[in-house]
């Protein structure tokens, strides 16, 4: 992308993002209760559980009575970067939980007037409301893209309800005041779909060709990843959420100050925009070959003030790390666990 075009990119910006139109809900039960439309699922039985104001979808594998493990999945994957993790850990004991975050697969927003608001500190909230509902007082955690951002977000706003971190890429806590400041030409043109985005063009690209779309993002996210179809369509399906593409639009637009979020969650956008420190044990991981914009593992050390180990997964792994070297990263856990 060059000069010319980043500039016609930035004058076609769109307002902001509203409260989007969704299928209305049928009322759900409030107890935990089993998918039947995805009882093929490698994951599942997916089951359900109403968490804040979403009917979260998650797996569960391993002993009921295990140790915790939560792990978040990013945009625009889902749980199945987890396919491998998720049963290893649940071998050695530990109870895993890999939700569908807010417009991914069967996770639905409770009520049609629900902002669809994707700000950092809501996804954030997702997590707490989940672990809440479920009545889980701590959990280890991991995650990556989006999913590593709550994760971190989830270990510095709330360290008492974590044992230890496993974070792809670091510190990812981000606010609408950093998201002003402009990028070096090179680390600009890595976020040019976050430049759609902004346009109604982007809206209605993405509206219109999300699956053609995502499927771009992982490849170059993971240039040396030679995915098959099948890998690809079988997470497809969660982009199919009936609110995917107004969470994602909001994401975007919300970083670059494009979008409002919503009142209730400004107190906590206020501590994130202090990039507060995260005291728990965490190992962060980091891809060879990550093609996706990423900041470098020294720019974030000294955000990380307890036990912390940084590890480089080499062999050609890109940005969905937990799927590319899901041994690697089962590992991080346990030893993340451990520290």
């Amino acid at each position: 992308m060059n000069k010319k075009v980043a500039l016609a990119i930035l004058a076609a910006l769109a307002g902001t993002i509203g409260t989007a139109h969704a299928q209305s809900s049928q009322p759900l039960p409030s107890q935990t209760t089993l998918s039947t439309t995805a009882s093929q699922d490698p994951l599942g039985p997916l089951k359900h559980i109403r968490a804040g104001v979403l009917d979260v979808a998650y797996a569960e594998l391993g002993p009921a009575n295990g140790p915790v493990v939560i792990l978040l999945h990013g945009w625009p994957y889902d749980i199945h970067s987890y396919e491998d993790v998720a049963p290893a850990l649940a071998a050695k004991g530990y109870r895993v939980l890999v939700p569908y975050a807010r417009g991914y697969g069967e996770t639905r927003f409770l009520s049609a007037d629900t902002v669809r608001n994707a700000e950092p500190a809501a996804l954030g909230q997702d997590v707490i409301d989940f672990m809440d509902a479920l009545h889980i007082k701590r959990a280890v955690f991991g995650g990556f893209d989006w999913g590593a951002r709550s994760a971190d977000i989830v270990a510095a706003l709330w360290p008492e309800r974590v044992k230890a971190l496993v974070s792809v890429s670091g510190y990812l806590i981000g606010s609408q005041e950093a998201g002003q400041a402009p990028l070096p030409p090179e680390a600009e043109y890595q976020w040019w779909y976050q430049f759609y985005f902004t346009t109604d063009r982007g809206q209605q690209g993405y509206a219109k060709n999300h699956h053609d779309f995502a499927k771009l993002i992982w490849k170059n996210a993971s240039p040396k990843w030679n995915f098959d179809d099948a890998t690809y369509e079988r997470s497809a399906q969660a982009l199919e959420n009936p609110d995917h593409v107004a969470i994602t639009i909001h994401n975007y637009r919300w970083r670059l100050n494009l979008a409002k979020g919503e009142a209730k969650y400004d107190a906590l956008e206020k501590r994130l925009a202090q990039a507060p420190k995260i005291s728990v044990p965490t190992i962060t991981l980091e891809g060879d070959a990550n093609g996706a914009p990423h900041p470098k593992p020294e720019a974030y050390a000294r955000q990380f003030t307890g036990k912390y180990e940084f590890r480089l997964i080499t062999g050609g792994i890109g940005h969905n790390l937990p799927e590319e070297a899901p041994k690697a990263f089962a590992q991080a856990i346990v030893d993340a666990d451990r520290l």
